[in-house]
């Protein structure tokens, strides 16, 4: 590592906020991952172009981390830096049916917001582990409900370092999919319009679709969320289940048995042993079924170590 590259880090951010060696198993929900060579943590929109702008100059690799909770880091690690858009970029802010919400911030806490305001149309995240940033990214969903449904705009760091607003109908938004992905944008912000509801309503949807994820998913132990795509027309976790991998394991790494569209990490698993474990699962159902998944997990790093 850099020691002029870090003082240019810690003259920015402070050095409170700046990290080198940082263990990514800290800050994924996999639990899993080797060291990042830096480890940033802005709390503001201009910092986040100013790292931008420091490792394009430096040439170091650099990836914008939420919370980590649809990632895979190798057992490397990271040769570059990580930038994490988290806890030090997460308000949100409601006015009237509108939710302006920082890129950092959880959907349980922008969920628990509209839900405080008697606000309905974002029940569906609220069980969802991730980051707004990232949701927008991914166009996020579940039981029914997506990103695109409420999304109105969103505010993003372009490859320049500039910062533009662009409408929802502009995103492009997919199948965990969006232009932010393609292009390699940054969120910043998003703001959402939802609609008034009834109070008592949105408190019983929401306790609902919480009984169905904690009885239906292995939230007990360590994951990163449904690891497959759904391929078209069918299930990943049900062409799993009937390969008879339920409960299928290499290391530490297990397809759960509760729910096979889930892979954890049982105890000691590697970014290896899951690979590994993707790898076999993709080859297995392919083979019984001629249906190839695709990870919706991402993976980042050095997987050779």
């Amino acid at each position: 590592m850099n020691s002029e590259i870090i003082k240019k880090f810690c003259d920015l951010l402070g050095e409170e906020r700046v990290f080198t060696g940082e263990a990514m198993s800290r800050h994924t929900t996999f639990k899993i991952g080797g060291p990042a060579d830096y480890f940033l943590m802005p709390d503001k929109d201009t910092d986040v172009g100013r790292i931008v702008k420091i490792c394009k100059e430096s040439a170091i690799p650099y990836f914008i981390l939420g919370n980590g909770s649809n990632l895979l880091v190798g057992d490397g690690g990271y040769r570059g830096a990580v930038i994490q858009i988290y806890k030090n970029m997460s308000a949100v802010t409601v006015e009237g049916t509108e939710i302006t919400v920082q890129a950092g911030a959880l959907l349980s806490s922008v969920a628990a917001a509209a839900k405080n305001a008697a606000l309905t149309g974002f029940e569906f995240a609220g069980g969802i582990p991730g980051t707004m940033g990232g949701a927008v990214v991914m166009n996020a969903g579940a039981y029914g409900g997506e990103m695109k449904d409420v999304l109105t705009e969103v505010t993003v760091m372009d490859e320049e370092g500039e910062i533009v607003t662009l409408p929802a109908d502009k995103l492009e938004l997919g199948y965990r999919t969006s232009i932010i992905k393609t292009a390699g944008y940054i969120v910043l912000e998003a703001k959402l319009q939802l609609k008034e509801g009834n109070p008592e309503v949105i408190r019983e949807t929401m306790k609902d679709l919480t009984i169905r994820r904690t009885t239906k998913q292995p939230l007990e132990y360590p994951s990163a969320g449904s690891t497959f795509k759904r391929p078209e027309g069918y299930f990943a976790g049900k062409l799993i289940m009937d390969s008879g991998l339920a409960g299928y394991q290499v290391g530490g790494a297990q397809v759960s048995e509760k729910h096979c569209g889930f892979v954890i990490n049982a105890g000691g698993a590697t970014a290896r042993d899951v690979r590994t474990l993707l790898d076999n699962v993709r080859d297995i159902v392919y083979k019984k079924y001629g249906v190839t998944l695709e990870p919706e997990v991402k993976f980042l790093g050095d997987f050779e170590a």
